[in-house]
């Protein structure tokens, strides 16, 4: 049985199973203070994402992907809808910049706030991709998802092999400094527009 699966069934010692995330309180107070300072500082960008979506989109302005968390828990990882009106499969111009510039991605800072998410961490995973880690999962569930994170060098090219090293090594050698570093990094990209998604 993986992992996950042990976790889920309640197979694991009651000790593995009050573990504190990757970095505890301390990261998490990190956490809280920046998504708070984002949210404030980015409101004008989220007040357009907000109206360029119910004028672009088809449905809810905000949907709910299920991603698995710390320790093996669901969540639903919030995004912008970028879905394209009557099943169209070409999106709106606005929709598809939001996407190229991971502007849909911007709910997640709630997520962060909730307790799901850390700002620096592992790429989100589903279900399907969890299975692909199989007993190598570990370094993935001591952590919270992040919004960014060592990860992002690649964008979604990064294979699942050099993700298990690169989660791997992010748990064993947490620091604020280095969330610091990957945050200060993914700025820099971001304001580069250098194809860092």
């Amino acid at each position: 049985m993986s992992e996950i699966a042990s976790i889920r069934s309640g197979s694991v010692a009651d000790d593995a199973a009050r573990l504190t995330p990757t970095g505890g309180s301390i990261k998490r107070l990190f956490d809280i203070v920046l998504a708070t300072v984002g949210i404030v500082i980015l409101l004008p960008l989220f007040s357009l994402c907000i109206l360029a979506t119910l004028l672009t989109s088809r449905g809810s302005i905000i949907f709910r992907h299920r991603r698995v968390g710390f320790q093996g828990r669901h969540f639903g990882c919030m995004k912008f809808n970028t879905t394209a009106p009557n099943g169209n499969k070409l999106l709106h111009p606005f929709a598809a910049m939001m996407r190229k510039a991971s502007l849909d991605e911007l709910p997640e800072l709630f997520n962060v706030l909730k307790g799901d998410m850390s700002i620096v961490g592992p790429r989100p995973m589903t279900d399907d991709e969890v299975e692909k880690y199989a007993d190598r999962i570990s370094a993935y569930l001591a952590c919270k998802p992040g919004i960014t994170g060592l990860w992002q060098g690649g964008g979604s090219k990064t294979n699942y092999r050099e993700r298990v090293m690169l989660e791997h090594a992010y748990t064993k050698n947490w620091s604020l400094i280095m969330d610091a570093k990957i945050l200060l990094w993914t700025l820099s990209a971001v304001i580069d527009s250098d194809d860092a998604y």
